[in-house]
């Protein structure tokens, strides 16, 4: 699979780099396009102490990335841009409701809209893993646009009944159920089983 990964400048910074991780990790996947909005590296940099753009894949996975191309939001002209570019579809995660507002209205100003709407006309999956609480009417409003559109709402809304021992775990676990819903389940994913 070659899939774009985007973050955005909502809380949950540990939940991109855990995709990111599980991402470079599967043999299935042959390429990632990851691309960071300028919101999302102030995020990071209070939630994971991770600082600047320069070498930011390297840093949220600890070394070198083998798959994963880093391209910028301003790029509007990147490969992901084209609906000619084979792709197997894009995760935007954590998902702000100011992107989500981009999105589901058709402003592909920058280059995670314009990637996100081009993944719907192609009619690809695109998974939208918002992050907010409590929503507003125009959060719902533009969550029931993006939907309409094609797109999947993905609420980060972790699970608690596999007894999660750190917030890791269960931003690994939240990642797992993404992965699953485009195609890529793991095999490490938690599976409710009833009695146990």
């Amino acid at each position: 699979m070659n899939l774009t990964l985007a973050m955005t400048g909502a809380s949950g910074s540990i939940f991109a780099r855990e995709l990111l991780i599980a991402l470079e990790a599967d043999t299935r996947v042959t390429r990632i396009h990851f691309v960071a909005s300028e919101n999302s590296l102030r995020v990071l940099a209070e939630e994971l102490e991770i600082g600047g753009r320069n070498q930011l894949v390297e840093k949220l996975l600890s070394h070198a990335p083998a798959k994963t191309i880093q391209l910028s939001d301003q790029d509007i002209g990147a490969s992901i841009a084209s609906g000619s570019y084979p792709s197997h579809g894009m995760i935007v995660l954590p998902c702000s409701m100011g992107t989500l507002a981009s999105i589901a209205n058709g402003l592909a100003e920058t280059l995670i809209a314009r990637a996100a709407d081009v993944t719907l006309k192609e009619r690809r999956p695109l998974i939208l893993c918002v992050r907010e609480t409590p929503f507003n009417g125009i959060h719902l409003r533009n969550m029931q646009l993006a939907s309409v559109a094609g797109a999947v709402i993905f609420p980060v809304i972790p699970a608690f009944y596999n007894r999660p021992v750190d917030s890791t775990e269960m931003a690994r676990q939240f990642v797992y159920r993404v992965l699953a819903h485009i195609g890529l389940p793991q095999k490490d994913a938690y599976i409710w089983k009833p009695g146990e």
